[in-house]
């Protein structure tokens, strides 16, 4: 009996000193950021969301963009994180500039960007999966892809160049 309660301490131990690292871990991150505020939370959230409906549009209606195949990809799915990651440095770029200039717009200018990129993924991908995306958010799509040179010719020129 005494052997038992040796190992439940043991366990607990082990256990809150994982949720300790783990929580000075993700200050440390967050504070690199400049806070896990509403703004992250949803550059963060709409992220995962548009990752899982590529995945979605990929591993279930094989109708990827970003693939030869249109179909999941290992290598397409690492370089998405790889995106996703390289849009989290430029927050943190964002915010240490930010702290430079003494100005606090830089960052949220970041995230306000990604996050308009990201919610446009998310309404192509519901797109191809057959939802029915109103007339005026496709009007919006169109012109925010010419504008930012992300037109259909030269997104079909690349996916047949170099799948993602």
């Amino acid at each position: 009996m005494r052997g038992s309660t040796k190992k439940v301490k043991g366990v607990n131990f082990i256990k809150e000193g994982f949720i300790a690292v783990t929580g000075v871990l993700g200050g440390v991150v967050a504070s690199l950021f400049g806070g896990w505020d509403l703004a992250l939370q949803t550059l963060v959230t709409f992220m995962i969301l548009d990752y899982a409906t590529g995945l979605v549009i990929a591993g279930v209606f094989k109708k990827s963009r970003k693939s030869l195949s249109g179909a999941l990809e290992s290598n397409t799915g690492f370089k998405g994180i790889i995106k996703k990651c390289m849009v989290l440095l430029m927050v943190l770029i964002g915010y240490q500039l930010d702290n430079m200039l003494g100005v606090d717009f830089v960052r949220y200018a970041v995230i306000i960007a990604f996050v308009s990129n990201e919610l446009l993924s998310i309404i192509e991908n519901a797109g191809l999966m057959g939802v029915p995306i109103p007339a005026v958010l496709q009007k919006a799509i169109g012109i925010l892809n010419k504008r930012s040179g992300g037109d259909k010719d030269e997104n079909e020129n690349h996916a047949k160049s170099e799948p993602e």
